[in-house]
């Protein structure tokens, strides 16, 4: 089997490769680290590189006795149950084209039943390695211990376990079938013809551990659960389609020849006609129009629905992959933290035996640096936030008086889309800024374990990008147009730039405009980066190992190398884990959530992205990078309560862009209040919006300003009373009624939707009926096979002994 590669006698399993150069002058040290593994009980063996004749592999083997000593060190539990699956098949429903073929999923563990063969499996096979590989020393001293630190100081080039063989078969594998888990995970996972598809999630787990598992669970669950909200979305981005051009307000606009606007910047602008606009005014009714309310509601139920269904769904994965009681196990602690703190130890309150302790004091310091250091950062995002404000001010005044007439009559497109696209390349650069400065903090804490590492890193990579992200979209949907002022009083910023003024037809373009390419850009980008940076990196080790040399022929013939050989070529999984992969996802599902109500297609872009995102994954997963080092997870971690906090500021966020950048309140309370259908009973909503457009705008005296505008009277967008009244330029009732009724908008959708969402989670339960009775009915069987066994036990005893025991009545 291919499974199995030669590495002593050429039996024994490989299950991990350490690699050096030969030329690296940390001899000593590799040499006592190979003394003291030996010591562990492992096996090694060496052999150079086909390809580079610098290389050096060390091949390691753990034998069963070494295997079991560490897997009861490490707790490891191994699945009791074995016979008492049953699953119930209904037959009667119709074959379903996403499901994969059983008889296209062979299984490729050994037929025959050993024990030492089968009952460790790959993936915890290279978990006990990797623990052993952690905790032995390289030299005298607490601080000179484990593999990380001797990848660090370049004893080591890199530690991997190694891929089963190679993933592409010359045979097609219905005929011939699958000659390794890999080849089978690239035929029926990876390839994007299977894009369709449901992913074989125990195959997957199998190969990549329970952790990687886990993840593509969660992400095709998300992905299948963005179906009914794409659609929805669509629904409403065509409702606003086929009612753009009989909406009232837009009709008003485009006939408006006679409305003068007053001029948008100080000196070269000259006044305006509001029908001008007209095509502005026509595209955000796609986006703000009656559907948006339903929609904002429903997107903020979906995502309740969502996370208490994940909740289901990752109590049977629990189940299914014998995890439930594995949550209890006591996790490890990381090897820098036994260093950091082996001089100070106390009792583990839940093993009783003595272990590092990080004082109150040392974490109290420690944290309130890593928080500083996120408070900097964050501030650092709004800074460059400020930086694009200031760049649209001065935009908008050069564009709007631009000698080509297409640039000044579209100004407030163009200001906008050069405004996001500086924003996008701001965001792009900060990132990477924001991972070095993320990992420095996460390392200055000392985390006690792995996951504890993990959880504050994953926190803080969200902050950073989430704010860096966000920070501009919440400006353009709370801030713009907010603080302009009025003609004859606009607020400047530095008494220099007039600040932004929000459009007759309102400011949710400029969301919806940032939105869009944030979002398309950014998964485009990160596509790239996830495919087309380590395709361009192994293309790149191939053509300088083709050069370097070493190997003559063997290097040409691909298919003779070992596979450490071409695992080595591969790239390696990137130091953080999942966190990138999960990050992208969380941030895409803050964008299809927070401000959905600006943009109605964002689940749509979520999906597609989603669709590709799964089978590049996968790609990358199985052929691109090297086999990551497999490990145990019940959850997806930290990751669940960012979901739940994004949950909670979406209601937050689409009220307010409901009430507070969108126009349907203004226009709610015109029909209701001031309108022609006042008093004359509910008629076609049209109707009652006929003259608004008039009436959300006010009039400005320009010649209190110059005397020689050609126009004496302008119009801009607020509800202000007109120069002749007994109080010139004060607000009116109106806009007072309008604020209130966006004030008790806010209350009113935010009690709703959260009364519909708690009222859903209480009617979800987090395990599904029939899972806890199949839980207790195998807890049933349990005990009765351990009474079972225990009775057959004292009945042999009784014959051994002949007779009654001396302890039983008479």
């Amino acid at each position: 089997s291919n499974m199995i590669s030669p590495v002593i006698n050429g039996k024994k399993r490989i299950d991990y490769i350490l690699v050096y150069k030969k030329s690296s002058p940390q001899v000593e040290k590799r040499c006592t680290f190979e003394k003291n593994l030996r010591a562990e009980g492992l096996m090694l063996e060496k052999e150079p590189s086909l390809t580079n004749n610098d290389i050096m592999f060390v091949k390691v083997h753990a034998p069963w006795d070494t295997l079991c000593k560490y897997a009861e060190q490490m707790n490891i539990r191994m699945p009791f149950r074995f016979h008492l699956r049953c699953r119930q098949i209904k037959s009667w429903l119709p074959r379903n084209p996403m499901k994969l073929d059983k008889e296209a999923l062979p299984d490729l563990e050994e037929s025959d039943w050993r024990v030492h063969k089968t009952f460790f499996s790959n993936s915890t096979r290279s978990r006990i390695l990797h623990h052993v590989l952690q905790r032995t020393k390289y030299e005298e001293g607490k601080l000179k211990m484990g593999i990380n630190r001797l990848l660090g100081n370049n004893t080591y080039e890199a530690a991997f376990p190694p891929h089963e063989g190679g993933y592409k078969s010359r045979h097609p594998i219905k005929t011939h079938g699958a000659q390794n888990h890999r080849h089978l995970l690239y035929e029926r996972w990876a390839r994007w013809g299977i894009w369709y598809k449901y992913q074989p999630l125990d195959l997957i787990r199998r190969y990549f551990g329970e952790k990687i598992g886990l993840y593509f669970a969660w992400l095709g669950w998300y992905t299948g659960m963005l179906i009914p909200a794409a659609l929805v979305g669509v629904f409403v981005f065509l409702y606003g389609l086929f009612t753009m051009d009989s909406s009232q307000v837009s009709k008003e606009i485009c006939e408006a020849n006679t409305t003068i606007m007053c001029p948008m910047c100080e000196e070269t602008c000259e006044p305006w006609t509001l029908s001008d606009s007209c095509v502005y005014a026509k595209v955000t009714h796609l986006f703000d129009n009656g559907g948006t309310v339903f929609f904002a509601i429903f997107m903020a139920i979906w995502a309740t629905v969502f996370l208490e269904f994940w909740k289901r769904r990752r109590a049977e994965l629990t189940y299914d992959w014998d995890l439930i009681d594995w949550e209890e196990e006591e996790e490890e602690l990381r090897p820098q933290f036994e260093a950091k703190y082996s001089g100070v130890e106390r009792v583990n309150p839940i093993s009783g035996k003595p272990e590092p302790f990080q004082p109150f004091t040392d974490k109290l310091s420690r944290l309130m640096v890593s928080v500083s250091g996120i408070f900097f950062m964050i501030s650092l995002v709004l800074t460059a936030v400020f930086a694009v404000v200031v760049f649209r001010l001065i935009a908008m005044e050069k564009f709007a008086s631009f000698r080509w007439y297409f640039v000044k009559k579209n100004w407030q497109f163009a200001t906008s889309g050069t405004g996001v696209c500086i924003n996008f390349m701001i965001i792009m650069s900060l990132n990477v800024v924001y991972e070095k400065v993320a990992y420095l903090l996460t390392n200055l804490e000392h985390p006690r374990t792995e996951s504890e590492w993990e959880n504050s890193f994953s926190l803080k990579m969200f902050l950073f990008q989430f704010v860096n992200l966000n920070s501009s979209t919440f400006y353009i949907a709370f801030f713009l147009g907010r603080f302009a002022g009025r003609p004859g009083k606009y607020n400047k910023l530095f008494n220099r730039w007039r600040l932004e003024e929000c459009h007759p037809s309102g400011c949710l373009i400029d969301l919806c405009l940032q939105m869009g390419v944030i979002m398309f850009f950014k998964q485009i980008w990160n596509n790239f980066m996830e495919l087309g940076y380590p395709l361009l990196q192994n293309w790149w080790s191939r053509r300088k190992m083709k050069k370097v040399g070493g190997g003559g022929q063997n290097v040409e013939n691909k298919a003779q190398l070992p596979q450490w050989d071409k695992d080595w070529n591969l790239q390696p999984m990137n130091a953080h884990g999942l966190v990138d992969e999960y990050l992208e996802m969380v941030l895409q599902f803050g964008f299809t959530t927070i401000f959905v109500a600006a943009f109605p297609l964002a689940p749509l872009l979520a999906l597609l992205n989603n669709i590709i995102e799964i089978r590049l994954d996968a790609y990358k997963f199985v052929t691109q990078w090297r086999r990551p080092m497999p490990a145990r997870a019940t959850d997806i971690g930290i990751w669940h309560g960012i979901l739940e906090g994004i949950g909670v500021l979406a209601v937050i966020t689409n009220a307010f862009v409901i009430a507070i950048t969108s126009d349907y309140i203004p226009r709610f309370v015109y029909a209701f209040k001031y309108g022609p259908c006042v008093d004359k009973g509910h008629h076609h909503e049209d109707e009652c919006l006929r003259g608004y457009m008039n009436s959300s705008l006010s009039v400005f005296d320009m010649w209190e300003t110059k005397n020689s505008s050609q126009f004496r009277y302008c119009r801009y967008r607020d509800y202000r009373a007109p120069p002749w009244s007994s109080v010139p330029y004060e607000f009116t009732l109106q806009f007072w009624h309008v604020l209130a009724a966006r004030l008790a908008f806010i209350i009113v959708f935010e009690h709703l939707v959260y009364g519909i969402k708690s009222f859903i989670a209480y009617l979800i339960p987090d395990m599904p009926k029939d899972l806890c009775d199949r839980m207790r009915r195998e807890k049933y069987l349990m005990q009765e096979m351990m009474y079972e066994a225990e009775l057959e036990h004292l009945q042999k005893e009784r014959k051994k002994n002949g007779g009654r025991y001396h302890h039983e009545w008479p």
